[in-house]
């Protein structure tokens, strides 16, 4: 790694950074299990799409570590998910080891060295929901936005399977990669409203989604809330606001 590993603290809240101000990653220290970082909450905004709902994904395959938010969070609230974790830099996992109370590896948990497309491009085993969170110090993420990657994630996704990947908005990238995820799943994607921190949440499903209108997809984002402590209401409230009125109520995404 080019940039040194940082870790801060400010105000109960520990933060990672790769040499520079921007938050790789964040953890309450007294609430580790909660997603702290809205955009982290709202790419497990995916639970809300499962064609067997309540069901939830059981295969998982997340492609860079940062903090661990999202690993924790999983572990702690999805018990029967079995998680893959994909990252590059060995000294990220033991900086999430040492600081972000990262789970122990095992029947539940596997860390794979590696870089993401690489890896993806040689795998073998399908997942029911795959994230994707991989930035350098930069921003950049190599081949993590391009064509071809989204078309492994796509071919590497079971029947009904999801992919979640974090954009930000400032990107010179972010309307290519936008195109590029869209051709890679047929027109099956959705955008979600941009985060108050520039973070735009790409959703692609390989099979057309369930339809939810505003009734169900509020009791939705309650029973998470309830079961899972996932908080989804600011998220609702800017898709209920959108000019194209109620989400997830067209065909695909």
């Amino acid at each position: 790694m080019s940039s040194p590993i940082e870790i801060r603290e400010v105000r109960g809240v520990r933060t990672l950074h790769f040499g520079s101000d921007w938050v790789q990653g964040a953890m309450r220290i007294s609430r580790p299990r909660d997603l702290e970082l809205a955009y982290t909450r709202e790419m497990m905004a995916a639970l809300l799409l499962s064609s067997i709902w309540p069901v939830m994904p059981k295969r998982i395959l997340q492609i860079g570590l940062g903090a661990a938010s999202l690993t924790r969070f999983i572990y702690a609230n999805l018990p029967e998910a079995r998680q893959t974790i994909v990252e590059v830099e060995p000294a990220v996992v033991g900086a999430a080891q040492q600081y972000f109370n990262l789970p122990p590896v095992g029947e539940r948990l596997q860390i794979e060295i590696g870089e993401g497309f690489a890896w993806l491009a040689a795998a073998t085993d399908t997942y029911d929901l795959i994230l994707v969170d991989g930035f350098d110090a930069e921003g950049a993420t190599g081949n993590l936005e391009s064509l071809s990657f989204y078309q492994h994630c796509r071919s590497r996704l079971a029947d009904g399977g999801l992919l979640a990947c974090n954009f930000l908005s400032r990107s010179p990238h972010f309307l290519k990669s936008c195109i590029s995820l869209d051709s890679a799943f047929h027109g099956r994607s959705r955008l979600l409203p941009q985060t108050p921190g520039g973070n735009v949440i790409a959703l692609g499903a390989v099979s057309d989604t369930v339809s939810l209108d505003q009734d169900t997809l509020t009791e939705r984002v309650s029973m998470l809330a309830n079961h899972l402590g996932l908080d989804l209401k600011p998220l609702l409230g800017r898709l209920l606001s959108q000019e194209d009125g109620i989400p997830f109520s067209v065909s695909g995404i």
